[in-house]
This record gives structure tokens, C-alpha cells and sequence, in this order.
């Protein structure tokens, strides 16, 4: 069977020009506009009025609900949308549109005691749909001789067919087994920090595959955090295909601001902007009322105003900042480059000093790479970090994250005692052979493997620090005695001095580091940033001071390269 082409090439004119995201598809028309028409019957029931849903939703909607209902192959009985993403701000009626969906979808079901599923993170939300759905029954008198809400369920169950449409929370111990024929998530960027996020979802679509006509429908506001786990997997498969870029069963449907927008403060800040993202306007919230809000959050302060827009603009998080936070953040994103790895770095760079960080077995080993450009002089940056597999269950809110970190290459999961000394080394060993490493910082209470592995590998002896000798290997002091580094970092990423390789895991890391002043010094310790992860930070600190000595790397002799150097 052929597969229908969801992209949409042109969203960013449609978002300006408050057109359909949902490009033209081969629907059937009578099934769309059936289900359109039990849609629209639909009463909100917490509104003054109780209006129907031909009057509260949006046409927006309405295309969703279309297009889900009316791509049922009229031969074949198959699905064409099995799947729908929809990225929709907060107050743009998201749990009610899609509690009453799923109200709809066990109206026109055609499987006998087929099993509908919505589901939220929370309890609260779950309770709110389950509310909206009861509600519409309820002031509808033919529904409520058609349909039976069992509220201590919190199901409500077909008469006629047995189907039935239950709401509960994101719990991964009861979805997984189940068998819908339609599921409905909310606030999937929530769920996704649950450690077993990934398992229930793929319990889910397995479910889903003995029935041809069943369906998957996750609608979300964006993360107050960087997006992680399945959120951030779903949400960048969306994309994909909306742009064109990949072909699936899934209809993206995404009221976010096209990059460009979401790197300049002062365009998302404008509220003439604001119509793109906020589909339902004029209806559930008016652009007069985001503005009160943002007034509110802005006057707040910094954080309460990037949470505000995440969720009520759809800005994605790319720091998490915080009141404490390390002043470098500020300036951490506007450094990035094209992503560099570590041999670009060693072709590109005259001199390289390495920091390593690391702890316990729930700690990362994380290996920092400070390289000075040739041409330029500026400094560049690049990690790596190293876990053990236990700190997934030692450090459960953050085991989505991790993951995501090892499948982007920047974090390696190391089963065996010592592999992750051993990798570290190996790369440092890279730069030693290139003849430009100037000089190796560890935490003067660091691992003592640490030390052996990079003395088994040669690196050892002497370099010049200006015009003083000193061992290539340096203990740095760590705490309030890492203040010149940490000072020094924030004026060189300030300055555009700085320049690192865009990768995710050290954007995270930076932004859970936390300053605490200590008199005129200041100190960023782990203590401080708590179960989140700054070991890359420190890494980089270490490998800061290293560069501001001014190393000057001790390049082997013709006679050492040889092999016939006698002392």
C-alpha cells in the first residue's frame, strides 16, 4: 500500500498566514465530515453557555479531526494516519479538544468493544478529561442514553457496541499489555522523565498492530527543560517529516516558531508574532491575555519568563537557567559552532590542554579538550563523558536524558571496571601523538587509575608553563581555588573568545551549574549543583586553568619518533 505524504514544505507561511498545517490530503470526505459534524455537536461543559464545539473549537482542530477520521481506506479498511503529533501551546484548549476527540472516536467506532485510552501525565489532567467527556455527555440527552460513565472508572463504556474509553495516568505498569484501538496522550514532554516512558510507549504501538484502523494521538505544549527521552524522539521524528525529510505514518501538526524566530529574543518577544503559534485566539485565550501574562513573567525574572514561553509560546529550552545559575550560561548558546569532534580539533588547533573530571561509579568521567586555534588563537571546546550503566537506576529522573546523551555520541555507557579511564586516556593519547598537548589537569583528589593509565601510555615528564618546567600531569584545586578559571571561561564566552561544539550534553551541564559566591572568589561545586550533572564543567575548568599558563607542548624528538634516542 502506497503511504500518504504528510510533509507540509510550506509551514512557515501557513503559521504567518493562520492557514491549516495539515497539507492536502486523499481523504474521504464523507467519513471526514461525519466525524466533523459528531465533533462539532459536542459541548464544552466548563464554559459559560456550554457552547458546542462548532462554535469553541477552532477550524485548526477541526482539521485534525478530519483528517484522523477520514483516512480510513474505504478498500483495505487501513488507517492512513495512524499517528498524529500535535504541538500546541497551553490555553489553546489542548485537553478539552482532546478529551472530546477521543469522546467522538467512540461514537463512530466500528470495532466491537474496542479499548480507547487517553491518558495525561498527571492525575489532575487525567481528571480534567474525564470531567470534559462526562460533561458532554451529560448535557446531551441522546449521548446519555447511548453511553454509561462509570465515574469510580473513570470509564465510559457503549451501550450498544461494549466499547469503552478509559482515562488514566502515564503509568507505564498499567498501558503496558494493553490492545487500544485509539490512544490519546497529553503532555507527552511530561511523561517522557518517567524512567520506563519508552517501554510503555512501544507496549502501546505494539498494541496497536493487530487492528488496522487503530490509532496513536500525542498532543503536548513544549518542555520548561530541554526536550529528552521519547518527547524529544517523537517531536524531532515530527519534524523530520513535516520538513520533508523522512516518510512515515505520522501527521505533524506543529505550532512552533520556525528556528530563526526562536534565536532572537526580540522577535518571539513581539507580539505581533504571536497569532502564528496560538491557533485557538479569539476563543479559549486572546493575545490580549498572553500579553498581561508575559508582563507578569517578565517582571518575574528571567527563568519564570523562559518557563512562560516555553509553555505558552512553544520556545524550545535550550539552558535550563536558573536564579543561581553560573554567568557563563548567558553567553553559553551564542558560542556554539558547526559540531566539530576532537580530530578536527587536533588538526585545527597549535596547542591542546585536557581536563578530566570524574567520581563514583553514579558519577560521570568526563574528558574536556581546550584547543587553541592556529589561525585565530581562539579557544575551542570539546567533551566527552563516560558512565556506568547503574547511574540509570541510581539517578532515575535523569535516565531519559542520559540516554539521549549516549545515542548523540557524547556519553558512552562503559560495562566493565576501567574502560572508561581507558577510553579517556586513549583520546588524550591521540593528542600527545599529534605533538600539541600541553598538559593534563585532574582533581588533585582524582582517580588514581587516572594517573597509572596515562603513565602506561607515555605521558609523562615535562613542559614549559611560560618559561617555568612542569610535570605535564597537574593537580588543579577544585572549589573556591577554581575561581580564576571559572572567571576567566565566563570573559572568554563573553568576548566570543570561546567557541565549543554545540553538543547537547554540555549544554545541559552548564546549565545546572550553580555559582556560590565565597567573599570576592567564586565557586561551583557538585555539592551545589545536587543530583544534576556538572562533571563536563569541571572538566573544562581544569583545562581553562592549564591554558592560561601557557603551555608549550613538548614535541618528540626526530631521534624518539625513530625509535633510536639513547640516553
Amino acid at each position: 500500500m502506497v503511504q500518504w505524504d504528510f510533509s507540509c514544505p510550506d509551514w512557515e507561511a501557513r503559521l504567518r498566514e493562520g492557514r491549516s498545517l495539515v497539507p492536502p490530503l486523499p481523504l474521504n470526505q464523507v467519513e471526514a465530515d461525519r466525524a466533523v459534524a459528531v465533533f462539532n455537536r459536542l459541548r464544552l461543559p466548563d464554559v459559560e453557555g456550554t457552547p458546542t464545539m462548532a462554535d469553541a473549537a477552532g477550524d485548526w482542530f477541526r482539521d485534525l479531526v478530519a483528517a484522523l477520521f477520514g483516512s480510513v481506506d474505504p478498500v483495505t479498511g487501513m488507517r492512513m494516519v495512524r499517528e498524529l503529533f500535535c504541538l500546541v501551546p497551553k490555553k489553546n484548549s489542548k485537553t478539552s479538544n482532546g478529551a472530546l476527540l477521543m469522546l467522538a472516536a467512540l461514537l463512530l467506532n466500528t470495532t466491537p468493544r474496542g479499548k480507547f485510552i487517553m491518558t495525561g501525565p498527571t492525575q489532575d489532567v487525567a481528571q480534567l478529561a474525564f470531567n470534559q467527556a462526562k460533561g458532554a455527555i451529560e448535557l446531551d440527552e441522546v449521548l446519555s442514553s447511548k453511553l454509561h460513565v462509570r465515574d469510580h472508572l473513570k470509564t465510559i463504556v457503549h451501550r450498544v457496541s461494549g466499547a469503552e474509553l478509559e482515562i488514566m495516568t502515564f503509568d507505564p505498569n498499567v498501558l503496558t499489555g494493553q490492545k487500544p484501538a485509539g490512544i490519546l496522550i497529553d503532555e507527552l514532554h511530561v511523561s517522557a522523565k518517567m524512567s520506563k516512558a519508552a517501554s510503555a510507549l512501544r507496549q502501546l504501538r505494539g498494541g496497536m498492530i493487530s487492528n488496522k484502523k487503530s490509532f496513536l494521538v500525542i498532543i503536548t505544549t513544549q518542555s520548561e527543560e530541554p526536550p529528552v527521552g521519547i518527547f524529544r524522539a517523537e517531536l524531532m521524528k515530527a519534524r523530520a517529516i513535516r520538513d520533508g525529510r523522512l516518510k512515515a505514518a505520522m501527521l505533524p501538526v506543529l505550532y512552533e516558531f520556525p528556528e530563526a524566530i526562536q534565536k532572537k529574543a526580540e522577535t518571539w518577544r513581539d507580539p505581533a508574532n504571536w497569532p502564528m503559534v496560538t491557533p485557538n485566539a479569539g476563543r479559549s485565550i486572546t493575545i490580549e491575555r498572553l500579553q498581561e501574562e508575559f508582563a507578569t513573567a517578565e517582571a518575574t525574572g528571567p527563568d519564570e519568563l523562559r518557563a512562560w514561553a516555553s509553555q505558552h509560546l512553544n520556545i524550545e529550552i535550550g539552558l535550563a537557567l536558573h536564579t543561581d545559575r553560573w554567568a557563563g550560561v548567558d553567553y553559553w548558546e551564542g558560542a556554539a559552532e558547526a559540531v566539530f569532534t576532537y580530530e578536527d580539533l587536533i588538526r585545527r588547533c597549535d596547542v591542546i590542554t585536557a581536563g578530566i573530571d570524574g567520581g563514583g561509579l553514579d558519577d560521570l568521567l568526563a574528558l574536556c579538550l581546550l584547543g587553541r586555534e592556529r589561525e585565530t588563537g581562539r579557544w575551542l571546546v570539546w567533551i566527552r563523558a563516560w558512565a556506568h550503566p547503574i547511574v540509570l537506576d541510581r539517578r532515575k529522573s535523569e535516565a531519559s536524558r542520559l540516554e539521549d546523551f549516549s545515542k548523540q555520541d557524547d556519553l558512552i555507557f562503559s560495562t566493565e571496571i576501567g574502560d572508561d579511564v581507558r577510553d579517556a586516556v586513549a583520546i588524550v593519547a591521540q593528542v600527545h601523538k599529534a605533538g600539541i598537548l600541553g598538559a593534563v589537569g585532574l582533581d588533585t583528589y582524582g582517580i588514581r587509575d587516572i594517573e597509572a593509565e596515562l603513565t602506561a601510555r607515555g605521558i609523562t615528564g615535562e613542559v614549559l608553563f611560560g618559561d617555568q618546567l612542569a610535570p605535564i600531569v597537574q593537580g588543579i584545586p577544585q572549589g573556591w581555588k577554581m575561581s580564576g578559571a571559572i572567571k576567566t571561561t565566563e570573559r572568554a564566552l563573553a568576548s566570543g573568545t570561546m567557541g565549543h561544539a554545540d553538543q547537547p550534553l554540555m549544554a545541559w551541564c552548564v546549565g545546572n551549574a550553580k555559582a556560590e559566591p565565597r567573599g570576592n572568589a567564586v565557586s561551583i561545586t557538585k555539592q551545589a549543583a545536587g543530583t544534576a550533572k556538572i562533571d563536563p564543567v569541571i572538566a573544562l575548568f581544569n583545562a581553562v586553568e592549564l591554558m592560561t599558563r601557557d603551555p608549550t607542548p613538548r614535541r618528540p624528538s626526530v631521534y624518539e619518533k625513530r625509535g633510536i634516542l639513547m640516553i
